[in-house]
């Protein structure tokens, strides 16, 4: 049986840890929020705004998954695995993309053309060198997440695995992020595709998540 110890949520413009509201920022653009939250949670990471929304976001999902977790101190770089999923791919970065070849093409767009530039970024920012996967569903499916990362568990080289949705198209954005364990810890819930489905689906915007 595998835990899931932690989980956070990113959804109109609001920032989840564990259920509970840690930033939001509901006037301005995405790009507002997103640059709004790197600052107001005073994490210093310049490469940040290099990166396209997709990469973004997973990038502040992660912040609050990995924080205050010790997890990279508990486990070797090769024993955390990394499993992510969305509905529209790179197809965000693509669009902006292809309107800037209107005049000079950007090198640096160009580069997140690409749907697993997400898991890449979070590897090297956290030092995440375990297996990893990217799936393109037409929508969250926490069955196939589950299946998936209960093999990669199986294996006695992975002791944990950060698994979700990071999705945008537009100003749309739907992010889930959570982490696996092999070990219970307290106040985790086990991982199923039951449990993993409620969590996805939770209403956020009270103290515990629940509205």
């Amino acid at each position: 049986m595998f835990y899931i110890t932690r989980y956070s949520r990113i959804k109109d413009r609001r920032l989840f840890h564990q259920g509970e509201l840690a930033y939001e920022k509901k006037s301005g653009s995405l790009d507002d929020f997103l640059e709004g939250a790197l600052t107001a949670l005073s994490i210093a990471y310049p490469k940040f705004y290099k990166m396209d929304r997709l990469s973004k976001l997973g990038f502040l999902a992660m912040e609050f998954l990995a924080r205050d977790s010790q997890l990279m101190q508990r486990y070797a770089p090769q024993q955390v695995a990394l499993v992510l999923s969305n509905a529209h791919a790179s197809l965000d970065t693509d669009l902006h993309y292809f309107q800037s070849t209107k005049s000079v093409a950007s090198p640096a767009l160009f580069v997140y053309t690409l749907t697993n530039i997400v898991a890449g970024e979070l590897s090297i920012r956290h030092g995440i060198k375990g297996e990893n996967a990217f799936f393109v569903t037409p929508e969250f499916d926490a069955a196939q997440l589950c299946d998936y990362v209960d093999l990669v568990l199986a294996t006695e080289k992975t002791g944990a695995c950060i698994v979700g949705w990071v999705d945008v198209i537009g100003d749309d954005h739907d992010v889930f992020l959570y982490l696996v364990e092999k070990q219970k810890q307290k106040n985790a819930l086990e991982h199923s595709a039951e449990e993993v489905h409620k969590l996805y689906q939770l209403k956020y915007g009270t103290v515990d998540g629940r509205s």
